[in-house]
């Protein structure tokens, strides 16, 4: 069988693990060649099919996330090892650093907090965009810390990115100019996709019967952890931009409600 016969009969065995059939038989064909999805786009019809392919789509049908069997996700301008330990970064995620960006046009921000750290995706992402800036990223997850401080190290960003084990910004004194968050915010009755459910943190992913929980945490420390002019930024479901504003307005804080490019809510922008 060629490489694009391998491929075609790949999208076919994958139709109804993932929406993205297609997509996933090409980036593990490309990993199994090891070489870029783009030269293998451009090199397909010369190509033999790997060793190992076949049991690569065999886990992709069986539900395991593409992230997790490659090891790697690509976030903003980054490329970050990922493990069952720590939820895989989502595009619609980025929408908080374009919220970043146009917050700080004509500036940076100094220090930047990251709560709920996860795979560091968030704040190494803020910090290849403000090379002068540092941050701290906070995980209550021992095993999501790790994966957050080997990626630092790898992207060569040890020396302006520190994480530490912490309860959201529970006992934080400092004050920071950007603070970014994709805590958890589904519903413990949502119904969800067999690869997540099955394979990612659930700590990462569920805040209670509605979803909340992680904002009520958040919504009164908020204001201690601002600095003048400083803006945070939280992810929230798309279900969620009433919902979730209206804890962090009771705080007595400036919010605003942000949209990803599927013109859904995705981000709370908030101010004092």
């Amino acid at each position: 069988m060629s490489a694009a016969d391998a491929l075609r009969d790949a999208a076919r065995r994958l139709l109804s693990a993932t929406d993205t059939p297609r997509l996933d038989a090409e980036i593990l064909l490309a990993f199994a060649l090891g070489i870029s999805r783009e030269d293998m786009i451009l090199r397909l019809r010369d190509l033999a099919v790997p060793a190992g392919f076949d049991a690569l789509v065999g886990r992709r049908s069986a539900g395991e996330p593409v992230a997790h069997i490659t090891g790697t996700r690509d976030f903003w301008t980054l490329t970050l090892a990922v493990t069952p330990d720590v939820l895989v970064p989502r595009p619609d995620s980025e929408t908080l650093i374009e919220a970043a960006i146009e917050h700080f046009r004509g500036g940076a921000p100094k220090r930047i907090l990251d709560l709920g750290a996860g795979s560091g995706a968030l704040l190494l992402a803020a910090l290849d965009e403000w090379r002068d800036a540092t941050g701290l990223g906070i995980d209550i997850s021992d095993a999501a810390l790790a994966v957050a401080s080997a990626n630092a190290a790898r992207l060569g960003m040890a020396d302006r990115a520190a994480f530490r084990r912490g309860d959201w910004g529970e006992g934080l004194a400092e004050r920071f100019d950007l603070i970014l968050a994709n805590p958890p915010y589904i519903s413990t009755a949502a119904a969800l996709p067999h690869d997540v459910l099955y394979h990612e943190p659930h700590l990462a992913l569920f805040a209670g019967t509605d979803g909340l929980d992680a904002y009520r945490r958040l919504a009164p420390q908020l204001a201690g952890l601002l600095a003048d002019g400083g803006v945070a930024l939280l992810e929230i479901g798309f279900d969620q931009g009433k919902s979730a504003a209206d804890l962090f307005r009771a705080e007595a804080l400036q919010v605003a409600v942000r949209q990803d490019l599927g013109k859904r809510d995705r981000c709370l922008e908030i101010r004092t």
